[in-house]
C-alpha cells in the first residue's frame, strides 16, 4: 500500500512528513499542490487541509500529527521515532511541547517577516524581525544547556521531536539568524539531524518514492 502525501516540494511541512517517511522506509505518493496557481485554495484541496496525507481513503493533516500517525502505523519498522517505555516517552513528549512553545512560534514568525513579506509585496518589519532574533536566541541559549548534557532534546535517542525543527532551523540562514550556528551544543545537534540521510533526500526538494 502506497500513502500520498499532497503539498508542495519547497513547503516546510510537507518536507518534514517527507522526511519522516524517509526515516520509517514508508513509499509514498506527492501530489503536487501549487501555490503560485493558489491550488492550496481549492475547495477540492482544502477539503484535504494543507499538507493531508491520503491513506487508503484516512485523510490526516497537520504535520506533527502525521509524524505521530505514521510512527505508531509502521511501529515495526525505520527509525523508531516516539519511545515505548513510558518515561522515555514522557521525555519526547517534553521534547516536543518544547518544539512548539520555544521554537516554532519564532521562527515562523521571522519566516514570515523575512521571506513571505516580500513574497506577497509587503516591506519587512526590522523592529519585529530583532525582537523575534532576540527571543529566539534566549530560548536556544536554553536549548544549549539542555544539549550540553544529552544528545538529542528528548535525551540520548533521536525522536520526533528532533526532526520536528530541521525544516524551519534549516532556513535561519536564508532568513538572517546564526542563532544555531553561534551555540556550540545547538550546532553539533542540528547538524547531526542535517546530515541525517533522511534530511538530505528532502532538504532540495521532494520526490515521490513509489
Amino acid at each position: 500500500m502506497v500513502l500520498t502525501l499532497y503539498g508542495h516540494p519547497s513547503s516546510t511541512c510537507t518536507q518534514l512528513v517527507a522526511t519522516v517517511f524517509h526515516e520509517k522506509q514508508v513509499p509514498f505518493e506527492l501530489k503536487v499542490i501549487s501555490f503560485e496557481k493558489g491550488e492550496h485554495k481549492s475547495a477540492n484541496f482544502l477539503a484535504k487541509q494543507p499538507f493531508g496525507q491520503d491513506d487508503d481513503g484516512y485523510i490526516i493533516y497537520e504535520s506533527r500529527a502525521i509524524a505521530r500517525y505514521i510512527e505508531e502505523k509502521f511501529a515495526g519498522q525505520g527509525t523508531t521515532l516516539i519511545p515505548k517505555d513510558l518515561k522515555a516517552k514522557g521525555q519526547f513528549e517534553q521534547a516536543a511541547s518544547v518544539e512548539a512553545s520555544n521554537f516554532d512560534p519564532y521562527v515562523t514568525a521571522l519566516y514570515f517577516e523575512k521571506i513571505l513579506k516580500p513574497y506577497m509585496g509587503l516591506t519587512p518589519d526590522e523592529a519585529t524581525f530583532n525582537a523575534l532574533i532576540k527571543k529566539l536566541e534566549a530560548k536556544l541559549d536554553v536549548y544549549d544547556q539542555i544539549l550540553s548534557k544529552q544528545k538529542y532534546l528528548g535525551g540520548d535517542e533521536f525522536t520526533a521531536a528532533d526532526l520536528f525543527h530541521l525544516p524551519y532551523g534549516s532556513l535561519l540562514p536564508t532568513i538572517g539568524s546564526n542563532a544555531i550556528e553561534s551555540r556550540p551544543n545547538v550546532a553539533k545537534w542540528f547538524k547531526s539531524l542535517q546530515d541525517r540521510p533522511s534530511w538530505q533526500a528532502v532538504k532540495d526538494g521532494i520526490a515521490s518514492t513509489a
